[in-house]
């Protein structure tokens, strides 16, 4: 199985080179994709020279969109989802997502963060399964459209695999965490980010 990495990332241009080239040295990995969702920092510059394939989005879509326009753009049998903000990524992390995939036993591996920092978003808190760090077989993904669910773009994901019968796996990545909304934007702008993601989340949590 081939598999692609892709990494959806809107003003990422801190962390996104150290997260592609954690990527770049893991030898399962055959293909890896930063789409700059819009971005109007040196995200895409910074991905490029770190090594990764870049999709340039003029328009910011949302990570939905720009997940999707990262399968469109590769034919991988093997998905694996990165964010761009993460911080103490590790070869071991990648290679504990994806393996379990390569090897038949999951569908989909879900990544969460250990207990390690005190200060993680409160949708991590709130449930784990909010995490954009999972490896997922292709052809599982054809039929969901990623584009329509924004920030809700995980809760979408593990709704359909659990409607789909697919085999999912939970592994706990320990020393692994993130920047922070508020950390990246300011206090105020950061907030309001926050609100929204959280708006996005409640609005694929809801009851259909």
């Amino acid at each position: 199985m081939k598999v692609a990495a892709i990494i959806p990332a809107f003003n990422e241009e801190k962390t996104v080179a150290s997260v592609v080239a954690v990527v770049k040295r893991v030898d399962l990995i055959d293909d890896v994709v930063v789409v700059s969702d819009g971005s109007t920092d040196r995200t895409a510059a910074a991905a490029r020279e770190a090594g990764a394939r870049v999709i340039e989005l003029v328009k910011n879509l949302g990570k939905g969109g720009a997940m999707q326009a990262g399968v469109k753009a590769t034919s991988a049998d093997a998905i694996l989802f990165l964010d761009a903000d993460l911080v103490g990524l590790t070869e071991e992390h990648i290679r504990a997502l994806i393996e379990p995939v390569l090897a038949g036993d999951a569908d989909m591996v879900v990544g969460v963060f250990g207990k390690g920092r005190v200060a993680t978003d409160l949708a991590q808190k709130i449930s784990p399964w909010l995490s954009g760090q999972r490896a997922v077989r292709r052809d599982l993904l054809e039929s969901l459209d990623l584009d329509i669910a924004h920030f809700g773009v995980e809760v979408a994901l593990t709704r359909h695999m659990s409607r789909s019968g697919a085999k999912v796996r939970t592994v706990t990545l320990e020393g692994l965490t993130h920047l922070m909304k508020e950390e990246k934007m300011g206090f105020g702008r950061g907030f309001l980010a926050r609100l929204k993601m959280y708006w996005e989340i409640v609005r694929q949590v809801r009851p259909r």
